[in-house]
């Protein structure tokens, strides 16, 4: 279990003052010039050794992704960094909190990593149903600005830097990278092909990157108790601390941050109270999100939760939105919900996803009534498969993996209900 002395996020439940003089009574903008001026390769090279992997889902090597930016401005084209807050992916609401309750850590993390690939502006997208958060992130960065923290002279350091709070509308594909930045160009958001990556055109056809509020809000602490303290928790390449959102049917709901590769039943049991009457009680979970396949109370029993262990169960740990389900769930009925979700939430750009993801909310809305047939399940399994990979975004695997996680732990409860349906049917007659 994570000691409270080695949490990064130290006000994650709103217990102490977000503004600036109580976050930086709680370590935040220590002596960030500091850090600045050991350079921006040093940055770089840190993170790197740290072993952070994004915290938005993907799980990507975060100091190597800061490494593709260019070393220098080319042709007078501008560097960029975007942060990602428009977290909608239904079980995960720990970007909220940090918008929230510490603010400063993002803010602060924006100029070290804005730093780190040459860039003199961020822009936090934030989801538009997060009014509370953005204006606790737009006080927060006044007071940075007015502290002399951000500017033309930011910290003290020579270097100018500045950043921007945009809002959003609420879309769900908005959260996918390049639909974020065709949003922010005050376009309809929809994904961009790739490449090229937005390392090499991104915001305005600018060099940019774009990183997860939590990827961000943790960077300055990483820099400053060192790459080796963070890659201290956790199995190899699943390392540090990690917030995890655990919803559903557990006694206490709640946001933790604890140390990556926690077992799930430690999670639960220690953090949420466990399962609603009891631990046998429990039927799945969906460990990473809506779009991560679930897993059956057999798995959950002993499976670690980092991003190694889930995909050898052929889930993911995904934005760690734990979601729990007992035995009082309708299974199916469930996974029809999250179906509707991402027909609604569909750009409509690629077909598989556009006819898709309708098609199997209809196909499961029937299997919830065991008004299917048996032959339908393998069809549905078929039609998932092909969308998952066929779609310029990851929307269309975020729609497929619940429908096949479904089918390859449940499909006896599908075949179950059409028979007994049918059952029902032959006797009425």
């Amino acid at each position: 279990m994570l000691q409270d002395k080695d949490r990064i996020f130290t006000n994650l439940y709103g217990l102490h003052d977000p503004g600036l003089a109580a976050a930086r009574g709680r370590g935040d903008w220590d002596n960030t010039k500091a850090i600045i001026e050991k350079g921006r390769d040093w940055i770089v090279e840190e993170m790197k050794s740290s072993g952070l992997r994004g915290r938005g889902g993907a799980g990507f090597p975060t100091g190597l992704k800061w490494s593709f930016m260019p070393k220098e401005e080319t042709e007078g084209r501008p560097h960029y960094l975007v942060v990602n807050g428009d977290e909608s992916e239904p079980g995960t609401c720990k970007d909220r909190d940090i918008l929230r309750h510490d603010p400063h850590k993002l803010v602060e993390g924006c100029f070290v990593a804005g730093f780190a690939m040459g860039a003199h502006a961020a822009y936090v997208y934030v989801r538009g149903e997060f009014y509370n958060e953005a204006a606790a992130l737009d006080r927060a960065v006044d007071e940075a600005y007015e502290a002399g923290l951000l500017g033309p002279d930011a910290c003290g350091t020579g270097w100018a830097f500045d950043v921007y709070v945009h809002r959003g509308a609420g879309a769900y594909i908005c959260g996918e990278e390049t639909a974020l930045l065709e949003s922010l160009e005050g376009k309809k958001g929809q994904p961009r092909l790739k490449p090229p990556f937005p390392a090499m055109s991104g915001l305005y056809g600018c060099p940019s990157t774009v990183n997860n509020v939590e990827t961000i809000a943790v960077a300055p602490t990483i820099l400053r108790r060192g790459a080796d303290w963070f890659s201290g928790f956790g199995r190899e390449n699943n390392v540090g601390t990690k917030v995890f959102c655990i919803s559903g049917h557990v006694e206490k709901p709640c946001n933790v941050e604890e140390a990556m590769s926690i077992p799930l039943k430690e999670l639960l049991e220690k953090h949420a109270g466990g399962v609603r009457g009891g631990w046998d009680n429990l039927l799945a979970v969906i460990p990473g999100g809506s779009s991560t396949p679930m897993l059956p109370k057999s798995i959950c029993d002993d499976v670690l939760m980092d991003f190694d262990a889930l995909r050898e169960h052929k889930s993911g740990l995904g934005t760690a939105g734990v979601i729990v389900m007992d035995k009082s769930t309708d299974i199916i009925k469930a996974i029809a919900r999250l179906a509707y979700f991402y027909k609604h939430e569909s750009c409509g750009q690629c077909t598989p996803c556009r006819e898709g993801t309708g098609w199997m909310w209809r196909v499961l809305e029937r299997m919830a009534k065991g008004q299917a047939e048996i032959e339908e399940i393998d069809m549905l399994l078929e039609v998932s498969h092909q969308i998952e990979g066929h779609t310029i975004c990851a929307l269309g695997d975020g729609a497929a993996w619940p429908v096949q996680g479904l089918i390859r732990h449940f499909r006896d409860e599908i075949e179950s209900r059409i028979v007994g349906r049918k059952t029902v049917a032959v006797a009425a007659e």
